[in-house]
């Protein structure tokens, strides 16, 4: 399971939101093994009042925070880094510079999900890869 957060400002997100969701989507689904079928993108706009960012930045400045189950070897987890870096500068023209990533693992107990604890579901899919 992964849920994922992408923060910048409104003006650029809504410019790049479907092309920065196939980047993402891709990486994940390149380096956890994930199904195409599970994505979960969130969005979220500010206003420039509202998202400051230090000036070796740009505009384009975007946040991605990825919360997903524990798991995922370091390798694993570094291959997805690389590959959002790479995937974003490629498909969507923002330079690694411009982009910040947070991966947060937590137990599958700490998940509700359809009705259940996360460690009471079928996933379909390995999260120890």
């Amino acid at each position: 399971m992964a849920q994922i957060k992408i923060f910048g400002l409104d003006n650029v997100l809504s410019t790049h939101a479907a092309a920065l969701s196939e980047a993402i989507h891709a990486a994940v689904i390149e380096a956890l093994a994930y199904p195409p079928e599970k994505k979960f993108h969130r969005f979220i706009g500010l206003q420039d009042w509202a998202f400051i960012y230090p000036d070796d930045r740009s505009c384009n400045y975007t946040i991605i925070e990825i919360a997903m189950f524990e798991g995922r070897s370091v390798d694993s987890k570094k291959t997805l880094v690389r590959l959002l870096f790479e995937n974003i500068q490629a498909q969507v023209g923002i330079e690694p510079q411009d982009v910040e990533i947070t991966i947060t693992e937590t137990p599958r107990h700490n998940w509700g999900i359809r009705g259940k604890c996360g460690d009471e579901l079928a996933l379909g899919y390995s999260v120890e890869i």
